[in-house]
């Protein structure tokens, strides 16, 4: 294996931050109003730890393959910035149930599964290959968040900051998987077919989780809320609409992470959360 296996660019570093947040506005809808889209958001964070840990485990297992110290020190800070995800996802996620009254272990037990499953069933280097199609699918969010002051519009400030932070760092680390995939002799088309696998199940996982919430908050059957938490995804502002170019681009022969360096992004929230550094 040759020595440059990482394809980030050459000075481009990132490092683990430890923020804190105020988290008590998950006592309601935070996410403009609507019970929907506070939901779909909290959903997104129900698989945050479990999946964080799964994405860690897939990269650390090739660890010993690589012999590029850039991947390796990249490896090592994707390990550390995916732990602290970790952990601030399962605060969030305790408080909130708590909060709110779901069940956690419920809501968890299906993914626990699926994870077992896929470890006993799937070979390592197609784990991999899901942990590329979701780090796609996360830094391409990230990308909109970021880009697109419209996506915390009307909601609670506080709780957009974890949102953020989030996306800052998984546009940081979003080629270290791929890499580490590319290095240890992964193939486009176990990567294509993981995209298509992993967008399907982490959204058939949201809608379920959503489902959930809803029907605990007595809105499962509330229309409006479905009608316009569609309308917000998908056609104005429309995130998911906005996405899907960048979405299709990962099936491109010479698709990498970093073709599109997205970086300002990263200094402008720099920025706007530490105005005096």
């Amino acid at each position: 294996m040759g020595i440059n296996q990482s394809k980030s660019p050459g000075d481009h570093k990132f490092s683990a931050r430890k923020p804190t947040f105020d988290l008590s506005a998950l006592s309601g809808e935070w996410h403009r109003g609507s019970a929907f889209l506070t939901a779909w958001e909290n959903a997104f964070s129900m698989l945050f730890p479990l999946g964080e840990q799964s994405f860690i485990n897939s990269v650390t297992f090739f660890k010993d393959q690589i012999d590029d110290p850039k991947l390796l020190k990249e490896i090592s800070d994707f390990q550390e910035q995916e732990a602290v995800h970790r952990m601030q996802h399962l605060k969030y996620n305790r408080l909130l149930c708590k909060l709110r009254g779901y069940d956690l272990e419920e809501i968890e037990a299906p993914l626990q599964k699926r994870i077992a499953w896929y470890r006993e069933n799937i070979s390592a280097r197609r784990r991999l290959a899901g942990t590329v199609a979701a780090e796609h699918l996360t830094a391409i969010l990230a990308d909109d968040l970021l880009r697109h002051k419209d996506h915390f519009k009307g909601s609670d400030e506080n709780i957009a900051k974890i949102w953020k932070w989030h996306a800052v760092e998984e546009t940081e680390h979003k080629a270290v998987a791929f890499d580490v995939h590319v290095a240890v002799g992964g193939t486009i088309q176990e990567r294509r077919q993981a995209l298509l696998f992993t967008t399907f199940y982490i959204h058939k996982d949201i809608l379920k989780i959503v489902c959930m919430m809803l029907k605990q908050n007595g809105k499962l059957w509330n229309l409006r809320e479905w009608f316009n938490g569609f309308v917000i995804l998908f056609i104005k502002p429309g995130v998911y609409r906005r996405i899907f170019i960048s979405w299709l681009a990962f099936f491109r022969k010479d698709f990498h992470p970093w073709k599109k360096d997205n970086r300002n992004l990263i200094g402008e929230w720099e920025t706007e959360s530490f105005p005096n550094y």
